[in-house]
């Protein structure tokens, strides 16, 4: 069922937007925004960490990625440094042919990242990086499962709106077809719009709609 909903999001362009709005107004990975705009991602989670002012276990754990995955980075207690810039955000997408890469933290080498037009996602930039030592002590065993179980495998949907992940346990049929509901929710919508002229009002809020289509 998971393949069934990557492809239907792809192939329908399902935004972050109706994604969230599936999930109940949630999902978002908070001040996550496209460094470069006009991509669309939607695919597999590979999810990996930074920890302690440090990207050492990036580099260790990045090494497996296959193609198409969409690495998110995620850090933890690194201090508003930027995890990866133009090294590793090149290796993972031109040589493991990942789909894109998505970060709750800032990035460096901007003005590379934005030439070379790559789907990445994050906080923001900085010059600033981590150091590339191992960290002592390293993640905390527990913070580090329960992090990987929320996002590891999950689905990343990244458009110019920011980051939805759709976790494991909602990689179901009832699922995709919220997904499918949605997006003909929103063709009613702007057909009543456009055609009809209604208020938004009406169409959002009374849902006048339905008691027309009786």
């Amino acid at each position: 069922m998971k393949k069934q909903i990557i492809d239907y999001l792809k192939r329908n362009r399902v935004t972050t937007t109706e994604v969230a709005d599936c999930l109940n107004k949630s999902g978002a990975l908070e001040d996550v925004l496209s460094i470069n705009k006009g991509h669309y991602r939607a695919g597999n989670v590979k999810w990996v960490y930074a920890y302690n002012e440090t990207n050492w276990d990036v580099h260790e754990q990045i090494m497996d990625t296959q193609e198409g995955d969409i690495v998110f980075i995620d850090a933890v207690d690194c201090k508003g440094r930027a995890v990866i810039g133009e090294l590793v955000s090149k290796y993972l997408l031109l040589y493991k042919q990942a789909s894109a890469i998505i970060a709750n933290s800032k990035f460096r080498d901007a003005g590379a990242l934005i030439r070379e037009n790559y789907p990445i996602w994050c906080t923001g930039v900085t010059p600033i990086g981590c150091f590339n030592k191992k960290p002592e002590p390293p993640l905390d065993k527990k913070a580090e499962e329960e992090h990987r179980i929320q996002y590891d495998g999950a689905i990343a949907v990244c458009d110019d709106c920011g980051v939805v992940i759709i976790p494991q346990e909602l990689h179901t049929e009832e699922f995709l077809n919220k997904l499918i509901a949605i997006e003909e929710q929103e063709d009613i919508w702007f057909e009543r719009l456009d055609r009809h002229k209604e208020s938004t009002f009406e169409i959002v809020c009374l849902k006048t709609y339905l008691n027309k289509q009786k």
